[in-house]
């Protein structure tokens, strides 16, 4: 079960990472206009996690920007935002991953410079994806309390920069517009300083796991988004306060943050590089270096495995829509885990980036696959305000213009453009980036065509579901199975047989509750009495089925009718099966019938439907 505290620390641990590579691959182009810069992407970054935030409440499962674009366009959309979303995520972890080696050279100081960061790095990405192939589970409390004591010290490294070093005079003087930065480096320093946002997707890869999306998911982008706002308006002032910008015997202007290890810089540890430039002297700056080391190398060290695990989820995705061969939805026999798409999209792809050992690539090309697939995003949020319009939703993000009967989302108007712009900035701008994306892009199109066409005997626009996966005869492997659940012995019992099926598969319990919302009242009213009632009974049957030592995540549901939602929620989890509890009813006709809601579950759920049935109600 996640609420608005886990969402946030867990995207948090991933935002608030980037900052340990963000600020010194940023400042190579911006120069003294650095806080500028992220002052700019922060805004691009507000646009964006709104329309995540209702995105993802409008359907919560994995996917974000991919499942998007399936609802608002087709799966040829759909399948370039998964494939963009994939790039993002094999950059996140190579770039996490070789920042690592760099913070912990505070005990071994060839750990700042190839080739020993690229061994590091690609120890750190065996090791993760061995653990997540065992099963290891992530530890929620121990990422909140990460997160609060990152935020913590790097808002602790801004007092003291603030008291110590913070000019001004030098950051004014930091500037030559036109010259230092040039305006061309200005301009592709704003897609660069988007690595700052790396952890977007994350809360909406968690979608399916939230209790109640309408309430956690726009909770947790507005604490994410406040958060790093703040980090990353500051803290660059204090970076360029300490580590100023200067002019170059052969007439270029850099800053010490800018430049690499062996010209005396810090771009592989510039955190590290403000900690050592703030004024402070002996032991406390010799504390300090290793606390922060420490502190930076655990924290990319965590955003390193949240990318594995995205990596994975997108990939099993993308394989349940048959976007990827089946194959990559596989679970492997023992541990239950998707071990060939963590062995090749998390593990082998991002160790090939890491090889080269160049930060500035490894940046361009996050950004290259972040802009264009919160692009995608923002032009599907738009496409769905415009086809669902009569839709009601448990939530809207704001602002919007009321025109022609629409409400149109400004947030991802702007963000869009925004997004467009700055990815087209990469492309005209960057040619080893440039050349890299788009072999990325085609070669992944021209696979998906080669697929679709020779083995799924179906249209790239289509929307099809891969079938359940059957091992043998009779043995069907379940991944994750539905149960819907109420204060009923029938409910119970489905538990108990839920409970069974998965101790015999390996496979994950998603337990809901529906409240159903008349008519009269719109989706998002207070109904916090009927909350705080579907939260009991949710934590009895999480406390039930824990007994028999089940994988579970729970949700609450506000629709008109349960039946729809049900089904809604099983489909969006790419669940295998149903388990619902019903007393049984006699028909006019004498036969058995289960009541509205199983009725329509059974009618209409295109995946398998166990009942439990209670005995026959008078």
């Amino acid at each position: 079960m996640l609420g608005t505290p886990a969402l946030f620390a867990t995207a948090y641990g991933n935002v608030g990472s980037s900052i340990y590579y963000a600020l010194g691959v940023t400042a190579v182009f911006a120069l003294g206009l650095t806080p500028v810069v992220f002052l700019i992407a922060g805004l691009i970054f507000a646009a964006t996690a709104a329309t995540y935030a209702e995105g993802t409440v409008r359907y919560p499962e994995a996917g974000g920007s991919s499942s998007f674009a399936r609802h608002g366009f087709n799966e040829v959309f759909s399948f370039g935002a998964a494939w963009a979303q994939m790039l993002v995520y094999v950059a996140t972890v190579s770039i996490s991953a070789f920042f690592v080696p760099h913070y912990l050279s505070v005990f071994w100081e060839p750990l700042r410079e190839n080739p020993w960061d690229i061994v590091g790095g690609a120890i750190v990405i065996v090791l993760l994806v061995g653990i997540n192939i065992l099963g290891a589970r992530e530890a929620a409390s121990l990422n909140i309390l990460l997160a609060v004591v990152d935020f913590a010290t790097q808002a602790l490294l801004v007092a003291i920069g603030f008291v110590l070093v913070f000019s001004p005079s030098t950051l004014v003087d930091n500037v030559n517009l036109g010259v230092a930065p040039t305006w061309s480096q200005f301009f592709i320093a704003i897609p660069i300083a988007m690595l700052a946002y790396t952890g977007v997707e994350t809360v909406s890869n968690l979608a399916e796991e939230v209790r109640d999306p309408a309430r956690n998911v726009p909770d947790a982008y507005k604490l994410v988004a406040g958060a790093t706002f703040a980090i990353y308006l500051t803290l660059p002032m204090i970076a360029l306060s300490a580590l100023p910008v200067y002019q170059q015997p052969d007439g270029d202007y850099v800053t010490r943050l800018g430049l690499p290890p062996e010209e005396g810089g810090f771009t592989n540890d510039p955190v590290l590089g403000v900690v050592q430039n703030l004024g402070l002297e002996g032991q406390l700056l010799h504390g300090l270096e290793i606390y922060v080391g420490i502190l930076a190398a655990t924290i990319l060290f965590i955003a390193t495995n949240a990318g594995v695990i995205g990596a994975s989820r997108i990939t099993y995705a993308m394989a349940g829509y048959q976007q990827l061969p089946s194959v990559f939805r596989r679970l492997h026999r023992r541990f239950r885990t998707p071990w060939l798409s963590l062995t090749v999209f998390a593990g082998l792809i991002p160790i090939l980036v890491i090889l080269p050992g160049e930060t500035r690539f490894l940046g361009t090309m996050y950004s290259f696959g972040a802009t264009l697939s919160f692009t995608t995003a923002h032009a599907a949020l738009v496409a769905i305000r415009y086809r669902h319009r009569d839709e009601e939703v448990p939530y809207r993000a704001k602002p919007n213009l009321r025109w022609r009967g629409v409400d149109w989302p400004l947030f991802a108007v702007l963000g869009g453009l925004g997004t467009l712009i700055a990815w087209i900035v990469i492309v005209l701008q960057d040619a080893q980036t440039r050349y890299a994306g788009f072999g990325w892009i085609v070669g992944g199109f021209v696979a998906y065509a080669v697929y679709r066409r020779f083995f799924v005997h179906e249209p790239m626009s289509h929307t099809v579901r891969a079938p359940v996966i059957i091992l043998g005869a009779l043995e069907v492997s379940f991944r994750t199975i539905v149960v819907p659940v109420l204060r009923t012995p029938e409910s119970e019992e489905a538990l108990v047989a839920a409970a069974r099926l998965a101790t015999d598969r390996g496979a994950r319990i998603a337990v809901v509750n529906v409240i159903e919302v008349p008519l009269d009242e719109p989706l998002d009213a207070d109904l916090s009495d009927r909350e705080n009632v579907s939260g009991e009974v949710l934590d009895s049957a999480q406390a039930l089925l824990e007994s028999y030592g089940v994988r579970t995540v729970s949700r609450i549901i506000r629709a008109r009718s349960a039946g729809p939602a049900i089904v809604e929620d099983a489909i969006g989890r790419g669940a295998e099966i149903i388990v619902v509890g019903a007393p049984r009813l006699r028909g006019r006709s004498g036969r058995q019938i289960f009541g509205r809601t199983v009725d329509y579950v059974l009618k209409h759920s295109p995946t398998r439907v166990l009942v439990a049935a209670g005995r026959r109600a008078a």
